[in-house]
């Protein structure tokens, strides 16, 4: 009797590993590869999420600087990052529609956050402060469109990031040099949060 309990107990113990180990390592119905692409397409689609919101700041703030800005210097330099940075996310746009990736509509609430405090300033006060926001927010930029392009598994998102990498490297030079010279700051200072 306990040889026959013990039989039923394995036979029990190995009907249920198959079951078990095909649930926890993956859903029945999705390969490897499957879940692979799923993840590549998660991290692309993050990066063009954050480039998104970073463009559409770049444009809103660089239209801001175009008003409010008292040096000439600064104000071109806004309306450069209007049209680069339009330019640049009218491609990227487009790029994510084909991959149906949803679009934002508005900035997030950390560049609501920069808009906001600079649109309180005027004169040499926002000079100062939006170009160091301008060499921050570049550095920032520019280190994700390298990583993107050496690193991205979408083709045509790895080839956008590399194709918009050397404008986003020219305007944080630019940056710095109008930071340093025209508005008097290091050029390297990190904006407040």
């Amino acid at each position: 009797m306990n040889n026959l309990m013990l039989a039923g107990a394995v036979a029990l113990a190995v009907s249920a590993v198959p079951a078990y180990t095909q649930t926890t390592q993956r859903p029945a119905d999705q390969k490897p590869a499957d879940q692979k692409a799923t993840m590549a397409k998660s991290s692309d689609e993050h990066f063009v999420m954050d480039a998104a919101h970073d463009g559409m700041a770049e444009v809103e703030l660089g239209r801001l600087a175009t008003e409010k800005a008292s040096k000439d210097e600064v104000k071109k330099f806004g309306q450069r990052m209007v049209d680069d940075h339009s330019k640049a996310g009218d491609e990227l746009k487009s790029i994510a529609q084909t991959k149906s990736i949803t679009w934002p509509t508005d900035l997030d609430a950390k560049h609501k956050a920069v808009r906001d405090r600079l649109s309180k300033l005027s004169g040499d006060g926002f000079d100062r402060a939006y170009m160091q926001e301008m060499v921050a927010g570049h550095q920032k930029v520019a280190a994700m469109l390298k990583t993107e392009s050496t690193s991205g598994k979408d083709a045509e998102v790895k080839a956008w990031a590399a194709k918009t990498l050397p404008t986003v490297e020219d305007h944080l030079k630019q940056a710095r040099e109008i930071a340093r010279g025209a508005v008097g700051t290091s050029g390297t200072m990190k904006p407040k949060k």
